[in-house]
C-alpha cells in the first residue's frame, strides 16, 4: 500500500470542510495573551476535537447492543472509563513516563489514521510531524507545556524526546521527497501543517491539526463505513450522535476540576491533555477491536 503519501480527506482540495475555518481563527487565537490564549485554544480542542473520539459510543451500541440488549453501555463504558482511570492515576505516580508514553501513542495514533498504513516509517514520518516540530521550533514553549501537564520541573524537552525529534527528521524527509516526486495533493497540506507548526505557538499548531484535520478525517472515515455505525450518515448526525458521550466526557472533566490546582489557564491545560491522554489508550484499544470485527448486517 502506498499509503505513505496519503493525506487525509478531510484535507483533500475536493470540498472545503466546515471545521477548517477554525484554522484561522486557531491562529488568530495565538495572538491573544497568554492565559486567554491557552484556554481559548483549549476551549477549541474541547468542543471541536473530542466529540470525534465520542463516536465510540455509537460504535459501540451497533456493536454490543445486538448481543447485550439495553446493558450494552455498561459493557462498553465500565472497561473503557477503567483504562482512562489507570492512565489518570499513572499521571501522579509516574508523570514523565505516562509522557513518553502518550506521544508515542498519540504518533502512531494520528500516522496510522492519516496513512492507512501500519508501516513504522510512513506511520511516524505523518503521525510525529506535529509533535516533533513543536519541539524543534519551539523548544521552550513545549517545555512550558510538558512541565505544567507533568508536575515536573523541566529546563528544556527531555534528551529522549529532542533525539526522537532530530530522529523523525529521516522519515520525515523520505516522505515529503514521495509526495514530491508523486506530485501528490497531500504535499500542500502537509507544507502548510509544517509552516503552521513552526510559526505558530505549539498548543495553537496542535489544535489545528487535531481540530481541523484528525477529528474530521476520523468522522468522515466512519460516514464512508456503513457497516460499523449505520447511523452515522452525515456531520450533522456525527454530531448528535457524538453529544451524549461528549456530555459525559464534559461532566466527568468538571468533577475532576477541583483535583488539579494553579491558575484556571494551567489547569485546563493540565486537565485537557492529561484528559486526552485518559482517552487515547481506550479509544485506541476500541479502534483495533472494531477493525477487527467484521461488519455489522
Amino acid at each position: 500500500m502506498s499509503s505513505s503519501i496519503a493525506c487525509p480527506d478531510a484535507l483533500r482540495p475536493v470540498r472545503l470542510n466546515p471545521v477548517l475555518l477554525a484554522g484561522p481563527a486557531l491562529a488568530a487565537a495565538s495572538l491573544l495573551p497568554p492565559d486567554r490564549r491557552t484556554i481559548a485554544i483549549l476551549a477549541a480542542i474541547i468542543v471541536l476535537g473530542v466529540p470525534h473520539g465520542a463516536l465510540d459510543g455509537e460504535l459501540a451500541r451497533a456493536s454490543l447492543r445486538p448481543r447485550f440488549g439495553s446493558a450494552w453501555f455498561v459493557v462498553f463504558a465500565l472497561p473503557y472509563l477503567g483504562l482512562s482511570a489507570l492512565v489518570l492515576l499513572a499521571w501522579h505516580l509516574v508523570p514523565v513516563i505516562t509522557l513518553a508514553v502518550f506521544l508515542a501513542a498519540s504518533v502512531w495514533h494520528f500516522g496510522t489514521e492519516e496513512t492507512g498504513s501500519t508501516d513504522p516509517v510512513s506511520v511516524i514520518a505523518a503521525g510525529g510531524a506535529p509533535v516533533a516540530l513543536a519541539v524543534l521550533a519551539h523548544p521552550a514553549a513545549t517545555t512550558a507545556i510538558f512541565a505544567v501537564v507533568s508536575h515536573t520541573t523541566m529546563a528544556g524537552p527531555p534528551p529522549w524526546l529532542w533525539s526522537a525529534s532530530l530522529l523523525w527528521l529521516v522519515p520525515a524527509g523520505w516522505r515529503l521527497g514521495r509526495l514530491v516526486r508523486a506530485g501528490d495533493a497531500a504535499l500542500l497540506p502537509v507544507i502548510l501543517l509544517a509552516a503552521a507548526a513552526i510559526v505558530l505557538p505549539p498548543l495553537a499548531s496542535f489544535a489545528i491539526y487535531f481540530v481541523c484535520v484528525h477529528a474530521p478525517a476520523h468522522v468522515l472515515s466512519l460516514v464512508r463505513d456503513r457497516g460499523h455505525g449505520a447511523r452515522i450518515r452525515d456531520n450533522a448526525a456525527a454530531m448528535r450522535l457524538s453529544l451524549p458521550v461528549t456530555v459525559l466526557t464534559l461532566l466527568l472533566g468538571a468533577a475532576l476540576w477541583p483535583l488539579y490546582p494553579g491558575a484556571p489557564a494551567d489547569r485546563l491545560l493540565c486537565l485537557t491533555i492529561q484528559g486526552l491522554a485518559a482517552l487515547t489508550l481506550p479509544h485506541m484499544l476500541f479502534e483495533g477491536w472494531i477493525s477487527r470485527r467484521a461488519p455489522a448486517r
